[in-house]
């Protein structure tokens, strides 16, 4: 394994120092560091690059994060593939607007607080233990709420994604290959997400729910890409005036209903205010229907009053 020291940027870099140099010169005025993919395990005592704005360091054998409070200047990391299981050290990272840290070890997105500027953080494909999924801390989420635009959480057996409503600045959602399940849950975030843009949920169990697509279009106005498909204006229109239609159906259905039950109600107390009393006439031989009022009932019974008959 190797150890990213001074000497060996200094020895590797693309970038060769002038003959008039010295070496701390030199190491001052680098901005770019690249080591990807050289079998490093850990990060030395970099402090002397003042200036390193990206540092390249994915596909290698890191397993924490460490010496990176110096770099101040920082903007972009690339730490995926690697083999870190905690996030950690990043605090003094103010300027930082790119985090990559695809394809570790990492079960909470967390220790994230602080970093004002992080506009980007892609966590895709942690490899967690069977059965277990990628969870978020929500202080963290709380100092992201403001700054973050693009979240990629893709392949990480996540089943809810309701905790991510915080975050009001977000426009690009990747979260392909999970485990979501509820259309209800998806349309209340996109109710919170109002600058969402651009979400893929592709090979999540949702995307097969009936309507599923045509659902999550109608209640966000911003988004204009589903899960890789562009969502054209004729198509939102179209689903807005159908939705407008079957509400419209809603409605006056409903006002037929209470109609009818105000109808029935009518005819109900009618029966409750007049009794119905055959009456035979021997003349005739066949019943007539007489409606007495309770007043007359009450004298037909021998009573002086409603109130003496009862």
């Amino acid at each position: 394994m190797v150890r990213l020291t001074l000497d060996l940027i200094a020895k590797k870099s693309n970038l060769k120092p002038r003959k008039e140099e010295t070496t701390l010169q030199y190491l001052k005025k680098i901005t770019h560091i690249n080591f990807s993919a050289k079998n490093i395990d850990a990060i030395e005592d970099l402090s002397l690059c003042k200036n390193l704005s990206v540092l390249y360091l994915y596909d290698n054998c890191i397993s924490q994060i460490t010496n990176l409070n110096y770099a101040t200047n920082l903007t972009h990391l690339y730490l995926q593939n690697n083999c870190i299981s905690c996030i950690e050290n990043l605090g003094s990272l103010k300027k930082l607007e790119k985090l990559y840290l695809g394809g570790n070890y990492i079960a909470v997105i967390e220790g994230l607080e602080g970093l004002e500027r992080l506009r980007e953080l892609h966590v895709e494909s942690q490899r967690l233990p069977l059965g277990e999924k990628l969870l978020f801390d929500p202080r963290t989420l709380h100092s992201l709420a403001k700054s973050l635009s693009i979240l990629n959480i893709s392949n990480n057996n996540i089943d809810d994604v309701r905790d991510l409503e915080i975050l009001e600045n977000l426009n690009q959602l990747i979260a392909v290959d999970n485990q979501l399940l509820h259309v209800k849950d998806l349309e209340c975030l996109l109710n919170k997400l109002m600058k969402l843009w651009k979400m893929d949920l592709n090979r999540n169990p949702v995307c097969l729910k009936p309507k599923y697509r045509d659902r999550l279009i109608l209640v966000s106005k911003s988004l204009e890409f589903l899960d890789g498909k562009e969502i054209k204006n004729m198509e939102r229109q179209f689903l807005m005036n159908w939705k407008a239609s079957k509400d419209a159906k809603k409605i006056s259905k409903k006002r037929n209903s209470k109609n009818e039950d105000i109808s029935n109600s009518h005819i109900s107390n009618f029966e409750t205010m007049h009794h119905i009393v055959p009456i035979y006439y021997p003349q005739v031989g066949k019943p007539k229907l007489v409606f007495f009022s309770d007043t007359q009932r009450c004298l037909a019974n021998g009573n002086a009053s409603p109130e003496s008959s009862q």
